[in-house]
Order: C-alpha cells, then structure tokens, then sequence
C-alpha cells in the first residue's frame, strides 16, 4: 500500500478513537481499561473480566522475556490497561506508543494516579514509523491495534525492525477468516473506518518472511461470538442510558452494527486469537 493509503488509515485510527462518542461506548460498555476481546469462562462473564483474562493469556507467552526492567513496546495501546499489567505484574518498562491524545490523555492520568508513571512511558504517534531505536525491546505487544494499519507489511517490519535478538513479538487481531470474501465483511467493519481486515495466513507468512522463529497462532475465534453477542446484549440493554451519555444517533449505529458482528461470527467470516512469535539470536537482557 502507498503512503496516502498509510495516512489516511493513521487519520481514521485517530478520528475514530478520538471522538467522544467512542470514548463513552468504551468506557461504559467496555470499562474503558481493556479494550479488546475478552476470553470468556461463560456466556454471561462481564466484558472487562473476560478482557483482563485475555491479556494475562498473551502475557503468559512472553513470560520468560518479562521480568523488572523489562523493556516492553505495547502497540495501540488505548487506555493502558495491558502497560499496567505489564508493568504491575512484573514490573517492566513499558512505552506505550498510541494515536489517540484522547486516549493518551487518560492513560497517563490513570497512570500517574496508581504510581505507574516511573515505569511507563506514553507516546503519541503511528505505529508505522515506531520512533525507537533497531532491537530495543524484549517484548513487543499489541491487542487488536493492526486492524487499523494501512500498510501491515510495514508494521509488521517495524515491529520486528525493534524488537531485539531473542525477544518476543505477541498480539491478538481481529481478522478475516482464511477464505473470507473481502465484500463479506465491508459492512461489518465499516463502523471501524478500516477498509478489510488481515487473516491468519497473511500474518503466518508476513512473520515467517520477516524471519521470526516458532510462529504459533493460538486460535481462539470460537471467542468471537461470546464476545460480540455480550456487546450487542449490553449495549441493547443499556441503550436509554447510554443515550444520556453519547450522542442518541451512535448508539442507534451500535445497535444496527453490532448484530452484523454476532451474525459474521456465527457464519465463521471472522477468526481471532493470540499470535506469538520470536526474533532469532540470543537473548539480550532489559
């Protein structure tokens, strides 16, 4: 893809989470602390419990390159919730690198608030041009963030351009199941400004070429329809009071929207689930 197209999906990234209307969806409906798709025990768990879970899940892959003073580059990183995990759990160095000042704003705050701001560090910009040095961190992290890439080629190459010998890439997508028309899915995702979505074989093979080692892909795509069916439940049940919070015409887009969710995932358009992968060499320490 060129740089326009690069640039106008950085443009969508930062108009879509930059509005107080997402802003309010994500925090009444989501918790605004994990943002992304949770790992359900049942049908009915919260959204935010069944989202913490995923991220002590991913964080589980990488836990022999995390440690204090870990460095760690979370992708996307919203709110913050999965930086302060990080940095609480097991008391790494986190930059949070993020396009949203919104949401930036907020972190920091939350940060600063639980005394985490001495460990983590918040960035805005693209993660298309990550303003960090070749090989510096351990662990590079992301949690449905690469959806939005224009260009995920060159995401990907500078995830792993940063990444530092022996270190671990990890993250979750929402993706397209391998042999999803792109058509199938255009009125799905158009509530997230994002044009098509990546599948599991491109990013098997995009990893591969990029020369990481053990690429594994823990399929957890059944978790896609707990996941979107709690949304649309909440969001449904709560509609009179999330109007008096976001703007009335956003939630009634939710409401038309979020059952396209529910139905894509129960025709098994849509896969999801944690990917994992190492940069070949010795590991350096920090």
């Amino acid at each position: 893809m060129g740089q326009e197209s690069t640039a106008n999906a950085a443009e969508a990234a930062r108009r879509y989470y930059g509005t107080s209307d997402v802003d309010g969806f994500y925090a009444a409906v989501w918790g605004g602390e994990h943002i992304h798709t949770g790992i359900y025990t049942d049908a009915g768990e919260p959204v935010g419990q069944a989202s913490r879970r995923t991220v002590e899940r991913t964080a589980a892959k990488a836990a022999d390159r995390l440690g204090p003073g870990a460095t760690v580059l979370d992708l996307g990183s919203g709110y913050g919730g999965a930086s302060r995990f990080l940095a609480e759990r097991y008391g790494c160095r986190v930059t949070a690198l993020n396009i949203s000042e919104s949401q930036n704003d907020r972190h920091r705050k939350v940060n600063a608030e639980r005394g985490l701001d001495g460990l983590i560090t918040v960035v805005t910009g693209s993660f298309q041009d990550i303003p960090c040095p070749d090989g510096h961190f351990a662990v590079v992290w992301s949690q449905e963030a690469f959806c939005h890439s224009g260009d995920r080629e060159q995401l990907l190459g500078e995830a792993v351009r940063v990444l530092a010998p022996g270190g671990a890439l990890v993250f979750t997508d929402v993706m397209a199941a391998d042999g999803t028309p792109r058509e199938a899915l255009r009125e799905t995702i158009a509530r997230l400004e994002v044009a098509e979505l990546a599948t599991p074989s491109f990013y098997r093979e995009r990893l591969t070429g990029l020369g990481l080692a053990r690429v594994d892909f823990e399929d957890r795509s059944e978790q896609l329809l707990t996941h979107y069916t709690r949304l649309a439940e909440e969001t449904r049940e709560r509609a009179e009071e999330l109007r008096g919070r976001i703007a009335p015409a956003y939630v009634d887009s939710l409401l038309r929207n979020l059952p396209l969710w529910v139905d894509a995932c129960r025709s098994g358009l849509l896969s999801w689930g944690i990917f994992h992968a190492r940069r070949e060499g010795p590991a350096v320490e920090g």
